[in-house]
């Protein structure tokens, strides 16, 4: 079977001249080539990745330092423990809150308010965040419901 192959196909990659299927490029950041995100007080964070309703970030926490509450507005926010503890308070009060560790993932609906919280006095945490959603991302707040 003969294949025609449109000139324009051809020039972004994506059909080799034998007809194949042709690897699109691995895009890949260095950590040194990594974007400063929005940080705050012993919290920094760096953007991997951004697209119209995606983030990918690296989150670094210094020892005993505890975010604000905050919530990210119409974002899931999806995370995975590289190092350290961390832990995530919500609910009333902040009363609700898991500890998590080194390989261990979670997800926090959109519109959820909590804090990270790392509890060592000694070990940064680092966490990988995932946000999906649209609009503003993060909306600061007084505190959990009661």
């Amino acid at each position: 079977m003969e294949c025609s192959l449109n000139k324009d196909v051809l020039s972004k990659g994506s059909i080799s001249p034998s007809g194949d299927l042709a690897m699109k490029k691995i895009e890949t950041f260095q950590k040194e080539m990594l974007s400063k995100g929005r940080s705050s007080p012993g919290i920094t964070r760096h953007i991997a990745f951004k697209g119209e309703d995606f983030q990918v970030i690296r989150s670094r926490i210094d020892p005993g330092t505890a975010s604000g509450w905050h919530h990210h507005q119409d974002y899931d926010v999806y995370g995975y423990v590289v190092s350290g503890t961390v832990r995530l308070e919500a609910g009333s009060d902040g009363k609700d809150d898991v500890s998590l560790g080194p390989g261990d993932f979670f997800h926090l609906p959109a519109h959820t308010v909590h804090r990270e919280v790392n509890p060592s006095t000694d070990k940064e945490q680092e966490v990988i965040l995932f946000l999906r959603g649209t609009g503003s991302m993060v909306a600061n707040v007084e505190g959990p419901s009661r």
